[in-house]
């Protein structure tokens, strides 16, 4: 017993002692920044023109069996993507909860969406591991985010029917009928508190476009996406005004929404000035923690705050004795997540320590067969100590092929580049089992697709065949076109401070590029499928991606793509086609004139 004690203790010592100075104390309750605080608003009764009808939620009340003396807080996460047993973990989002119950906060666990894809584990059990998670750690509302309608919009009702908290989104429709309840309401520390969702409307193009049109390519779902913002502005305000009519004291918006340029007119900051009566806005999907104070159409203050990503923080909502508000986040600054360094042992403890297990079971199955190896490595020779010589970091390999054209395929893009530094590991012949696509690709970059000029396109393949025939992570296997990479040449590449690149001074090694057969238009516009990390991140010099117009955003894990492709557009079957370790002749190195 004084072993667990003294443990115990030094896991609230580490906690408190933290040396960024941002990591508030689970077992004190205050971050050690001040809070943005504002005083309770009043209810607002306006109406509004709303594009549809909206069925009115019944109220519902949260039981408990503690005498709670303490404030009405709302903790929230957001944009988890499966990271149950990362930063905090579900394991140290218990302990925080429990903390502030026992201290006496009346305290409701909220999610702000994108929690179901972004790791094996929702993967491979198409999100139910993470809705079952969700369950036991007791969240009672969500909003569907962008990524929640990764497996298919009918997957994502199997999940909410599985769900035993509420989805809620004040604009995801189809025909013009919602599909979830705009809003619920809770009892909360003595105070009748409203819940409204949003989703983002980039929703319906950045996630898999297809799943949301009938059979004749006509979009049937929809998110108020129109240009103007209004359709969706007035979707927002009906919510808030139903509620105030309900009783509602509060109004809180749990949004997917994210800030940037890149997300107007459907910002954070867009459905706050358009709107009024929200009392504060619970953000995603930017990935950030961002705390603001943006006013409403009335010029009064509305109080933003963002929970981050992967569990590194979790969000909160203070609603105090004298009804005036504060928000803040809880951090975890380290890489070693708060159940491992702190040795939680709690019932998530042990409902994540089965849902991995279950995962490694999955991973085991086997899905296919190839005749043979699928490889990274030279076929033909090995080092001095008889091991492989990895290969694909300086030419084409038959895994470089299937890799590239997986994420082709499946994106419906016209060309693919995967970076050859993420392709990790051979596939050897014989069966094949999830385990062995996800030892491919074990980082968990995202599939995306953006619009580029043939002129980018170049760019990219001169950057990464600089130092050809030398190995280069960023040298790239491709999809949908060839080339000639001209060794004899010398290197010209230039970058700018930054390691980006930024033109050549000399003739360019790469030459006779080939889009699907025809010579690449340099002024010609291409779709373009690779991983995040390349086209959004443009990581590792790929700089001249970074502007595009993204098509499709993250839309599914680099090793599902390649599990699908295998399994739905081969057969389960790795056909003759890849049956040359050296490829199918996309790249041709030439060492002469």
């Amino acid at each position: 017993m004084k072993k667990k004690l003294l443990a115990v203790f030094l896991a609230a010592a580490m906690l408190l002692t933290t040396g960024c100075g941002i990591l508030p104390s689970i077992f004190g309750g205050d971050t050690d920044e001040t809070p943005i605080q504002q005083p309770a608003s009043q209810p607002v009764q306006q109406a509004t023109q709303e594009p549809v009808q909206q069925p009115t939620p019944q109220p519902a009340q949260r039981p408990s069996s503690i005498d709670l003396s303490g404030d009405a807080v709302i903790l929230f996460t957001g944009d988890v993507h499966c990271a149950v047993n990362r930063g905090f973990g579900f394991a140290g989002l218990q302990q925080l909860r429990d903390y502030l119950v026992n201290k006496g906060d009346d305290v409701i666990l909220v999610d702000t969406g994108d929690a179901i894809q972004g790791e094996p584990l929702g993967t491979m059990s198409k999100g139910e591991a993470i809705v079952s998670l969700m369950n036991e750690v007791g969240y009672e509302i969500a909003v569907p985010g962008s990524h929640e309608f990764d497996y298919g919009v009918d997957r994502f009702f199997e999940l909410s029917d599985m769900a035993s908290f509420d989805y809620v989104s004040c604009n995801f429709n189809k025909d013009g009928q919602l599909l979830l309840a705009p809003y619920v309401t809770r009892q909360l520390g003595g105070h009748l508190v409203a819940f409204i969702g949003v989703t983002t409307p980039r929703t319906l193009t950045a996630i898999a476009p297809r799943q949301f049109m009938n059979e004749d390519g006509k979009f049937v779902y929809s998110f108020y996406q129109d240009d103007s913002g209004r359709y969706l502005y007035s979707a927002v305000q009906k919510a808030v005004d139903n509620a105030r009519v309900e009783g509602a004291e509060y109004v809180v918006v749990l949004g997917h929404l994210g800030g940037g340029d890149q997300n107007h007119p459907w910002t954070y900051s867009d459905i706050i000035s358009n709107t009024n009566g929200i009392d504060v806005l619970l953000d995603s999907q930017s990935h950030d923690t961002e705390q603001a104070v943006v006013q409403n159409k009335d010029g009064k203050d509305v109080l933003r705050i963002a929970g981050g990503s992967k569990l590194d923080n979790i969000g909160y909502c203070r609603i105090a004795a004298d009804g005036s508000l504060s928000v803040g986040v809880y951090t975890w600054p380290n890489e070693i997540s708060a159940p491992e360094m702190m040795g939680l042992n709690n019932q998530m403890t042990a409902a994540v320590a089965a849902a991995e297990d279950d995962l490694a079971t999955a991973l085991d199955q086997i899905f296919a067969s190839n005749r043979v190896e699928l490889t990274v490595s030279d076929p033909l020779t090995t080092d001095i100590a008889g091991n492989p010589i990895r290969m694909i970091d300086s030419a084409e390999t038959n895994l470089g092929d299937l890799c590239a054209d997986a994420f082709r395929v499946q994106s419906g893009a016209e060309i693919a580049l995967i970076n050859s530094g993420d392709i990790c590991t051979s596939i050897p012949a014989g069966d094949i089992s999830y385990g062995d696509i996800l030892r491919v690709f074990p980082d968990g970059n995202s599939l995306c697709v953006i619009e580029v000029s043939g002129v980018q396109i170049v760019d990219a393949l001169e950057w990464a065949a600089r130092k050809a025939p030398e190995k280069l992570e960023s040298f790239l296997q491709v999809s949908g076109l060839s080339f000639e990479i001209h060794t004899y040449l010398q290197e010209t590449t230039m970058t700018d401070d930054n390691g980006d690149y930024r033109g050549c001074y000399g003739l360019h090694r790469v030459q006779n590029i080939q889009v699907n057969g025809q010579p690449i238009q340099y002024y010609g516009v291409y779709t373009l499928a690779g991983n995040d990390r390349l086209l959004i991140d443009g990581e590792d010099g790929f700089g001249m991606f970074r502007s595009c117009k993204v098509l499709q955003d993250r839309v599914k894990l680099d090793n599902l793509v390649l599990i699908d492709y295998i399994a739905e557009n081969l057969g389960g079957v790795i056909s003759d086609d890849y049956e040359n370790p050296f490829g199918q002749g996309r790249i041709v190195i030439k060492e002469n004139p």
